[in-house]
Order: C-alpha cells, then structure tokens, then sequence
C-alpha cells in the first residue's frame, strides 16, 4: 500500500523521538477532544491497535505483520479519516505516535492499561498492567481505560489479572472515565494452547464476573466477541458494550448475517475492529473500514 505519512513526516518524527521528548506533553495538552464518547447517532467506533505491546504481532500467515511500524501507522491513519471511525484503541507508543502525526484530533481515545500477558509466555494469563494507568490517562486527557481479562479457572495467574482489572475500573470511575473490560474465557489444551470458549455459557459467566469488578459499575464497558447466540451472553448484563469484529466482507449484508444479532441487541453500542480491519486480505484498508462503518450503520440501533 502506498504511505499516508511522507518521507518528511517520517524524518521528522524519528527525529523529535530523538531531540525532544517533551514534544510528546504537549501534543497530548494540544489534542483538540470532542465533547461526546458516543457519535451523534449514538454509536461507537474503534480502531484497536494495542497488539503489539504484548508480541502479538502476527496477523494471518505473516508472523510479523504488525511489526513494521510505519506501515502500522499509515493503516491506523487511513482507518481515523474516515469520519466514521470515532477513535483509538491503543498503548502509549501508539497514542503518542499518531498524536505527533497530528493525527488525534476530534476523536476518542481510550489508552490500553494490561500488556504484561506476552502473548506465547508461560505467565500471560497474568496480564500485569505495564501501560496507561488511571491516573496517567487523565493526565493525559484520554477518554478511558481498556483492559483485557483472560479467564482461565485453572491458571493462577487470572488472581492478580482479576485485582488488576478491578482497581483500574474503580481509579477510573473515581475520575470519572469510562473502563472498557474485555472478558473472555479460555481452557488450556493439553499442549499448553490457550483456546477462546466461544459457547453462550463460558461468556455469561465471564461477563458476570466482569460486571462485578471494582467499587462502582457505572462507567464500565464491555468489549465481547460477537457470538452464535448474543441473547444468552448479552441478556447477563445491562451495561453498554461494543462488538469486537472480525474481517468486513465486501458485502456488509453478508457480515450482519454474522455479526448483525449481536450489533442489534439493545445494550450494544458499537464496533471495535483490530488487525482484521487494519491488514484486510485484499489490502485495502480504506474499503475494509467503510465496509465495517456500513455494517455498523445498518446494525446498531439509531
């Protein structure tokens, strides 16, 4: 794909990393934020693009996609001016990157907070939180806090994931900002594989325990997959969530017949699309966001 970021804009943000780290304070303080989370139809819209600082850097057959990071960039730009896209998803390096590309301004960021779980390593469930905290993320004027919580009942290490996540969604609220959970049960196979529980069960019970985290629930969120059977998971709950979604297809009626029952269940409010979205097959990213933008539109309730 062609670059959206010049030679001259590459040769210059290599070059104020190097000359003034300062330059990353005031970018955030200059950030121009829009009033509202949600759009003016009442919806949500996030590019995710946290992966990498936890390894996981693979995206199809390619083991290194998300490693280049100028292309990474150039995707997440192409993705943020489509007027569609309300915002971001991502770590500090990310966040701070595209906020000195300019590229920030009049959306939504939420800054991710758990990364210590290295995709592949022998601790992951214990998904320490080594980026955004609380009181980092007001600081820097983001709009909330994200945090993954793998549920493996018999790794230990989802004790401290679990503390974790609930002492963010109470520093949070105590501020007043939203934490975005992402719940989801996993079993370790007998090589030591983590595989996703995708059945209706596994994710009600990892909802209901995401619900209960910390001193409040009223500024949480919840990111879950779309599912064969959204009644059964989503009926647990009455706190917003939005879908995490997969590859758009070039007709937007074909992926609402799989993602459309969990956009239209009544407490979704939106979509947030990763790597899928970001490194489409066809390789055109422009097109893969207008058609989840669509899919979107057609499937979350006005």
């Amino acid at each position: 794909m062609s670059h959206v970021i010049t030679d001259a804009q590459w040769a210059g943000l290599l070059h104020t990393r190097a000359t003034d780290p300062d330059a990353v304070r005031r970018a955030y303080r200059a950030r121009r934020r829009r009033p509202s989370l949600l759009s003016d139809r009442g919806t949500l819209f996030l590019v995710a693009a946290d992966h990498p600082a936890r390894g996981a850097l693979g995206v199809g057959g390619d083991p290194l996609a998300m490693a280049d990071r100028r292309s990474l960039l150039d995707r997440l730009l192409t993705a943020l001016r489509n007027p569609a896209v309300d915002g971001l998803l991502a770590t500090p390096d990310v966040v701070e990157e595209l906020l000195l590309l300019d590229g920030l301004h009049d959306k939504v960021v939420i800054g991710s907070m758990n990364r210590g779980g290295l995709a592949g390593a022998d601790w992951e469930i214990d998904d320490r939180f080594t980026a955004y905290d609380a009181k980092s993320i007001v600081d820097s004027k983001l709009d909330g806090g994200k945090m993954l919580l793998r549920l493996v009942d018999s790794d230990p290490g989802t004790i401290p994931t679990l503390e974790g996540c609930a002492q963010a969604v109470s520093g949070l609220a105590e501020r007043g900002l939203v934490a975005m959970v992402e719940p989801l049960p996993y079993q370790r196979n007998g090589d030591g594989t983590l595989v996703l529980q995708q059945d209706a069960a596994a994710l009600a019970r990892a909802v209901s325990v995401a619900s209960g985290l910390g001193a409040t629930s009223a500024y949480t969120w919840l990111k879950l997959p779309a599912v064969a059977e959204p009644e059964a998971v989503l009926d647990t709950t009455t706190l917003p969530v939005v879908v995490l979604g997969g590859v758009p297809s070039a007709r937007p009626e074909d992926d609402l017949a799989s993602w459309g029952r969990s956009l239209r269940h009544a407490t979704v409010r939106g979509l947030v699309v990763g790597r899928a979205l970001l490194y489409p097959p066809h390789g055109d990213v422009a097109a893969a966001v207008e058609a989840a933008a669509e899919v979107l539109r057609q499937g979350v309730h006005a």
